[in-house]
């Protein structure tokens, strides 16, 4: 197989924005490098057509703003494995909005397969053998070596099959308005800009007091500026382990600190001491708390009802031959329980609840319930 195209130009993907317009149904995918930058970023966008394999290069300078028209177009099908990260990240990158979207991964999870991911769909469907080692590779790195350009190709250049072939099986089994449905809610989503204190997105800070909670904001800060300073993710300067780990023993010097490796502190130890000094020495009234969401009462019955719709989601998840979790989460049952609907009206008004699982499982709800 020959090279793919690599777009880097404006005036190359207006023209290319032009040609894609033309088709009914394009495949698209993007490489991002969230695992090598402090900010992360789209690398690469692959767009596959029936005709054709191009590749569009970000890092170059061109504008894919000039993308919008069609992307947006709800007559032109997008043909996305995994859509949820990259329509977040071409809204925040590029302000590409998404219309028209159809998920090969969310027909695989509503035909039941255990394995989802593009790689395990191409190889049962296809044989196809897609190189993992570059899941991970450093996308913002140029120049591209061949062998990531045909991987970055692979990942877009069978979809376009693979969708008539799962789109035939879901048309079979009558769901079909259920992905399309998914797919419609998918188009929504964004990154959400977070604001307050960085451990209020920390798992195990509520597990903290005042004085171990303002320490571990202080490392936050400090690292979120050293990765910054580095342009490394956070994860690559200091591990959220460690940090909760320091946080907790409160240390007064490094001699202190057990838990972290003497690697670590040899680098660091030195830079993270003010950090942990300003903690320590901050007064009892500056020290923050962490907020407590109201507590509901634990009601038996609501309990009862929980425990009745998991048997029942067991069953028809078994009979479906659905993922329990992909059929109706926990959220949603535990929302089913506290509202207690009685009635097709009832269950209308819980917004939780999407059209098809109405449709689909609101009979079986309510026999459930009452």
């Amino acid at each position: 197989m020959s090279l793919p195209s690599i777009l880097t130009s404006t005036e190359q993907v207006s023209g290319f924005a032009a040609e894609l317009s033309q088709y009914p149904v394009i495949a698209v995918d993007l490489e991002a490098d969230s695992m090598h930058n402090y900010q992360e970023k789209v690398c690469l966008l692959q767009f596959s057509t029936p005709d054709t394999t191009v590749l569009i290069d970000p890092l170059a300078g061109a504008d894919l703003q000039l993308l919008q028209p069609v992307m947006a177009n709800p007559q032109i099908r997008k043909i996305f494995h995994a859509a949820d990260y990259d329509i977040r990240c071409l809204a925040r990158d590029f302000e590409i909005e998404i219309s028209g979207l159809f998920d090969t991964m969310i027909c695989s999870q509503f035909l039941g397969e255990a394995r989802f991911g593009l790689a395990d769909v191409l190889r049962k469907y296809y044989s196809v053998e897609l190189d993992k080692q570059y899941q991970r590779a450093d996308w913002s790195k140029r120049p591209l070596p061949e062998a990531m350009i045909r991987y970055a190709a692979e990942d877009t250049s069978h979809l376009l099959e693979l969708v008539e072939n799962l789109e035939g099986q879901l048309r079979e089994k009558g769901r079909l308005e259920w992905v399309e449905e998914e797919c419609a809610l998918l188009e929504k989503v964004r990154f959400i800009d977070r604001q307050g204190p960085l451990f209020l997105r920390f798992k195990g800070a509520g597990t903290l007091d005042r004085r171990q909670l303002a320490l571990l904001e202080n490392l936050l800060q400090w690292r979120d500026a050293e990765a910054q300073r580095q342009d490394r993710p956070l994860y690559k300067v200091f591990g959220n382990k460690e940090l909760l780990t320091i946080s907790k023993q409160l240390p007064k010097d490094l001699g202190q600190i057990s838990g972290v490796s003497p690697r670590l502190l040899e680098r660091y130890g030195k830079k993270i001491m003010p950090a942990i000094q300003a903690a320590l020495d901050l007064p009892e009234s500056e020290l923050p708390i962490y907020p407590r969401g109201e507590r509901r009462a634990k009601d038996p019955q609501i309990e009862k009802r929980v425990i009745r719709l998991k048997k029942w989601r067991k069953q028809i998840s078994a009979e479906l031959e659905i993922d329990p979790g992909v059929l109706i989460n926990n959220t949603l049952l535990e929302e089913l329980a506290r509202k207690h609907p009685g009635t097709d009206h009832d269950l209308a008004e819980i917004d939780l609840l999407k059209n098809w699982q109405r449709k689909v499982l609101g009979e079986g709800i309510l026999q459930t319930l009452n």
